[in-house]
């Protein structure tokens, strides 16, 4: 017996390193179908990782997930995480991306969107502590409500309104920031936060319901482009793959690093500015129309990433110039398909 005990130790001390492939990761993707969530999911296959990809299909869309359903090493669930979600295989990591991120969208039914951000979270905080995991939550820049101060930076504590139309959305991330916080220390689980900022790209639903589709969208059919109030109103556009990479580069990050990190782009644009550019990329004759401001609309939006450049070593590469050069054309492309709605969401 004590042969064979020693035997064994020798064979693995004299293996060669070479020979040892590395352990794959099982990554848990939820919101997977989605426009972030997809994109992140074929950036894990492509390292290698398995993934599990999880989705309601409320906003996610499985043409988004098409090019690797089927294949080795990716599962599609369709659930709602708002119930628990029960898996027998070993889970990595976690990366909580599900709740609809655009107005049109987590408005339609405002309770289930809080319940998402809320229970949602609880219940895949809880499976990260079954399997050993360690799980990031998508929050957003939302959290920072109509700021009072710009730029934005982790240590700035808000201006939300609570009770608000998009309150369910703001709070709903919130909540979820302070559950994240606290399981981590109460439960010694690895927690990340990740405060995006608006992002866009390839791959957004041509109804998306945010202000670069719709934009592209209206161009393309040639019909008015919607302002709200005078355009004056600035946003921050992080393209998509500047994104991910952030994400990935945080979710590796030692145990220590459980704050909010923000990750967006620091290039400052008027909405204005933003329809002008689409208009001149697209080659539309569009016109621009103003409608009223809607409430609790936030006038700026501009992250402050020193945080992520010092902990993350990241930055985005990506300008807005070149992000529509690369999007604008995936529209089109949807658009001369049939795939894009007869209107664009408000």
């Amino acid at each position: 017996m004590n042969d064979g005990a020693q035997f064994g130790t020798e064979v693995e001390a004299t293996a060669p390193r070479a020979a040892r492939a590395p352990p794959t990761r099982a990554v848990l993707v939820a919101g997977g179908a989605g426009f972030l969530g997809a994109r992140l999911c074929a950036r894990l296959r492509a390292a290698g990782a398995d993934v599990v990809c999880v989705d309601n299909l409320q906003t996610g869309r499985l043409s988004n997930i098409a090019a690797m359903t089927g294949q080795p090493g990716f599962r599609f669930i369709r659930h709602d995480i708002t119930t628990p979600l029960m898996l027998v295989e070993p889970i990595d990591e976690i990366y909580n991306l599900a709740c609809p991120a655009s107005p049109p969208k987590y408005q339609i039914d405002p309770v289930h969107t809080f319940k998402t951000s809320v229970l949602g979270a609880l219940n895949l905080l809880d499976l990260a502590r079954a399997k050993g995991a360690r799980i990031l939550q998508a929050s957003t820049s939302e959290v920072y409500g109509d700021p009072e101060s710009s730029p934005q930076s982790e240590s700035y504590h808000g201006n939300v309104n609570p009770v608000g139309p998009r309150s369910c959305y703001d709070e709903g991330k919130r909540a979820a920031e302070t559950l994240f916080h606290d399981y981590g220390l109460q439960h010694g689980v690895t927690t990340k936060i990740a405060r995006i900022f608006n992002t866009y790209g390839p791959g957004m639903a041509p109804d998306d319901g945010r202000v670069v589709s719709n934009f592209i969208i209206q161009a393309l059919r040639g019909e008015p482009i919607t302002i709200y109030g005078k355009g004056a109103q600035t946003r921050a556009f992080c393209y998509v793959d500047d994104l991910v990479d952030g994400l990935m580069l945080l979710m590796a990050t030692p145990h220590a690093v459980r704050y909010p990190v923000n990750i967006g782009n620091e290039g400052e644009f008027t909405i204005a500015e933003l329809a002008n550019r689409v208009l001149a990329k697209t080659g539309s004759s569009s016109a621009m129309i103003h409608s009223a401001l809607p409430v609790d609309d936030p006038r700026q939006r501009r992250p402050d990433i020193s945080l992520a450049r010092r902990v993350l070593r990241w930055e985005p590469t990506v300008s807005l110039d070149a992000g529509l050069d690369r999007t604008i054309p995936y529209f089109r492309a949807q658009f001369e398909a049939g795939l894009a709605p007869l209107e664009a969401g408000a």
